[in-house]
C-alpha cells in the first residue's frame, strides 16, 4: 500500500491506534503507539522522533535524537490489542541529515538486496527459515552474587513421568523422540495451529507446523520462502505471534537455542536461492542438480562460516547447541540429504525452482535482518570469487574415522571464537556498504561487553557439582 491507501485502509477498519515498530541492534522488536489522529501522509516522510540512546547498541546520550519513518508497505492490524491497532514497521533515520541509520538492522537488509541487484548476479534472494522453538509451561531463573539457577517445565517433559498431576496420564515424549507423534503424546497441536492460522491471517504464508525432536514441547512452524527484506519483516512478526499466543494460553515460547540439557536444541535451518528476471540461478547439471553459481555460493558460506556464526548464532547459549551429536551441523562441509553437514542440498524435488542451499548452522536467537543479509553476502562473495567448496561429504560425519574427520573444519565452539573470526574476516560483509565497519565493530563490542564477559565472570552451577569439595 501507498501512504494514502494506508490512511484509507485505517479509516475503513476503524483503526484507533497506530503502533510504530522497529528492531533494536541485538534483535528485539521495540514499539510506541500514537492515536490515529497523529498519522497523516506527511508522517510517512517526516517520521516520529524518539530517544535512540535508550536503544541497545545505538546512540550516545549526547546524540540521542533519531527518527523512525513508517513504511506503508508493512501495514498490518495487530491481532492481540484490545483497541483496533494498525502496526507500521519503520526505518530509522538521522533527524539532521535525513540519512538512513547504519545500525538499523532493517536498513542492512535493504542494502543487501540493493547490492545483489548492483552485482548483476541476480535481482532477488529468496529466504526460507525453519525456526524451531520450545513451548514451556513455566520458566524461572535468577542470578546474583551468591546464587544462580534456572528451571523450565513442561507438561510434556520426559522428566515429569513420575510427577503428581492429579492424575498424571503419561504420554510424554521421551528424549529425542518427539518428532511427529500424534496426540495425546503431542499436546500442543491446537496451539500450534492457532499460531499457524494467525500468521496466515496476517498474510504470512505457512507451509506446515509440527512437533520437533526434543521432549518438553519443541516445535517448528515453517514459513514459505520470501524475498530477503520481506522475510526479515515476517520473521519478527513470527516471533511476536508465537510468543503472544503462547502467553494467551498461559504458556511461554522461547527461541533460546539450548534450553534443555541432554536433548536437541533449536536451530534455524535457512534456505537461500538467487533468481534473476524470474529465472532460478541455482539449478544446473552439477552435483545434486546444482549450478556452478550455487556451488560457488556454498564455497562462500563454508569459507566465511566462522565469521557468519557471530551473526547467525549470536548468543553464548548458541554454542551449547553447536557441539558434536544431536544432528548439530558443526562440520563445515556440504552434502545432499546429509543432515550432519553445515550445508545441505534438499532433494525433495528436481524442479529448477526448488533448487536451493540449506545453511543448517544458524539458530533462531539471531536478528533475522542481519543474519539473512550476512548469509547472502557470503553466497555472493563465493559466486564473485568462484570459491570452490571442495568435494561433497556424503557420509555420516559422526561415523568417520579420526583420520578423515580431522580434515573436516568445524564451526566455532563459542561466541567469543565467532566474534574473533568476524573481527578477522569481514571484508565480504563490507561490499556495497551493506555492513559498515561501525556496525561490525559495535556488534563485537556490544556482544563482548554485554554477553561474553558477563557469562565468563559468573560461576556456573555445575562447577559446584565438580569442584565444591576440591
Amino acid at each position: 500500500m501507498k501512504s494514502k491507501e494506508v490512511l484509507e485502509y485505517a479509516k475503513a477498519k476503524k483503526i484507533k491506534v497506530v503502533d510504530i515498530r522497529f528492531m533494536d541492534f541485538p534483535g528485539i522488536w521495540q514499539h510506541f503507539s500514537v492515536p490515529i489522529s497523529e498519522l497523516n501522509e506527511d508522517s510517512f516522510e517526516d517520521g516520529f522522533g524518539f530517544d535512540a540512546s535508550s536503544i541497545r547498541g545505538w546512540q550516545p546520550i549526547d546524540a540521542s535524537d533519531m527518527l523512525v519513518i513508517p513504511d506503508p508497505l508493512t501495514a498490518k492490524i495487530d491481532p492481540f490489542f484490545e483497541a483496533p491497532t494498525l502496526v507500521l514497521i519503520g526505518n530509522i533515520a538521522d533527524p539532521l541529515t535525513r540519512r538512513p541509520y547504519s545500525r538499523d538492522p532493517r536498513y542492512i537488509a535493504k542494502k543487501a538486496e540493493m547490492y545483489l541487484k548492483s552485482s548483476g548476479i541476480g535481482d532477488t534472494a529468496y529466504i526460507g527459515p525453519e525456526a524451531e522453538f520450545f513451548i514451556f509451561n513455566d520458566i524461572r531463573f535468577h542470578s546474583s552474587t551468591n546464587q544462580a539457577y534456572y528451571k523450565v517445565d513442561s507438561v510434556e517433559g520426559a522428566w515429569n513421568t513420575g510427577r503428581e498431576e492429579f492424575p498424571n496420564l503419561g504420554y510424554k515424549p521421551r528424549h529425542r523422540e518427539g518428532y511427529f507423534p500424534v496426540p495425546p503424546l503431542d499436546k500442543f497441536q491446537d496451539m500450534r495451529t492457532e499460531m499457524m492460522l494467525t500468521l496466515e491471517k496476517l498474510g504470512i504464508d505457512v507451509e506446515c507446523q509440527h512437533h520437533e525432536v526434543a521432549t518438553g514441547g519443541q516445535a517448528e512452524i515453517d514459513m514459505r520462502f520470501k524475498p530477503l527484506l520481506e522475510m526479515g519483516d515476517q520473521m519478527i512478526w513470527f516471533k511476536y505471534i508465537l510468543k503472544n499466543i503462547a502467553n494467551k494460553h498461559e504458556h511461554t515460547v522461547t527461541f533460546m537455542p539450548k534450553p534443555l540439557f541432554g536433548d536437541n536444541g533449536s536451530g534455524m535451518h535457512t534456505h537461500i536461492s538467487i533468481w534473476k528476471k524470474g529465472v532460478p540461478l541455482f539449478a544446473g547439471n552439477n552435483y545434486a542438480g546444482l549450478s556452478a553459481a550455487a556451488l560457488y555460493g556454498i564455497g562462500g558460506i563454508l569459507k566465511h562460516c566462522k565469521a557468519l556464526c557471530a551473526i547467525t548464532n549470536p548468543t553464548t547459549n548458541s554454542y551449547k547447541r553447536l557441539v558434536p551429536g544431536f544432528e548439530a551441523p558443526i562440520n563445515l562441509a556440504y552434502s545432499s540429504r546429509n543432515r550432519s553437514a553445515a550445508v545441505r542440498i534438499p532433494m525433495y524435488s528436481d524442479a529448477a525452482k526448488a533448487k536451493r542451499i540449506e545453511f543448517r548452522t544458524p539458530d533462531p536467537s539471531c536478528n533475522g535482518y542481519m543474519a539473512f543479509s550476512a548469509i547472502l553476502m557470503a553466497v555472493l562473495d563465493g559466486i564473485e570469487n568462484k570459491i570452490d567448496p571442495g568435494e561433497p561429504l556424503d557420509k555420516n560425519i559422526y561415523d568417520l574415522p579420526p583420520e578423515e574427520l580431522k580434515n573436516v573444519p568445524l564451526a566455532p565452539g563459542s561466541l567469543e571464537e565467532a566474534l574473533s573470526a568476524l573481527k578477522e574476516d569481514n571484508e565480504f560483509l563490507l561490499k556495497g556498504d551493506v555492513f559498515t565497519k561501525d556496525v561490525i565493530n559495535k556488534w563485537i563490542e556490544y556482544k563482548m561487553a554485554n554477553e561474553v564477559e558477563p557469562v565468563k565472570l559468573r560461576p556456573h552451577p555445575y562447577e559446584f557439582m565438580l569442584y565444591y569439595d576440591i
